[in-house]
C-alpha cells in the first residue's frame, strides 16, 4: 500500500511534528520568562562597619526619665519636682554638660505612660533652652 504510514509490523516511525511543537512551547516559555527578569542594580548605601568608619569615640546617650507624677530624673537623681515648670536644675546640668563635652551626646526622653503632656513639654523646653540638638523619645 502506497499511502501507509507504518510498516507491516506496526512501527509508526519517528514523527517530527510533535518534536517541533515541544521546541516551540519551550521557546515560548523562555521568551516569556526572559521579559519578567528583574535586573539588580547597586544601591549606594553606607553600612555601619568596624573601626574603619568611626568618626570619633562612641556617644553616650543622656536619658531623662519622667514619672507619672511629674518627677524628672536622670541616673536616679531628681532634677525637678512636679511644681517646678522651669526645671532650672535640669537646664543648668544640660548646659554645663554641653559646654564641657560638646553637643554630640543624644538626649533620650523616657516618659511613663501616664505622664501629662504638659510635663513632657516642660522637659522639651528645658532641653531646647540648654542647646540640645540631638533629641529623641524612648
Amino acid at each position: 500500500m502506497a499511502g501507509s504510514v507504518g510498516s507491516e509490523d506496526g512501527d509508526i516511525g519517528f514523527q517530527i511534528a510533535p518534536m517541533v511543537d515541544v521546541v516551540f512551547v519551550l521557546m515560548l516559555f523562555f521568551m516569556a520568562s526572559a521579559g519578567t527578569q528583574v535586573v539588580e542594580r547597586e544601591l549606594g548605601i553606607n553600612l555601619p562597619g568596624g573601626s574603619g568608619n568611626r568618626q570619633g569615640p562612641p556617644t553616650t546617650p543622656i536619658v531623662i526619665d519622667i514619672t507619672g507624677d511629674g518627677q524628672v530624673s536622670m541616673n536616679k537623681q531628681h532634677y525637678g519636682s512636679a511644681t517646678d515648670h522651669k526645671l532650672g536644675a535640669l537646664r543648668d546640668w544640660l548646659k554645663s554638660t554641653i559646654d564641657q563635652f560638646g553637643n554630640k551626646d543624644p538626649v533620650i526622653i523616657r516618659p511613663s505612660p501616664d505622664t501629662r503632656h504638659e510635663r513632657i513639654m516642660d522637659v522639651l523646653d528645658a532641653a531646647a533652652a540648654s542647646g540640645v540638638q540631638k533629641l529623641s523619645f524612648g
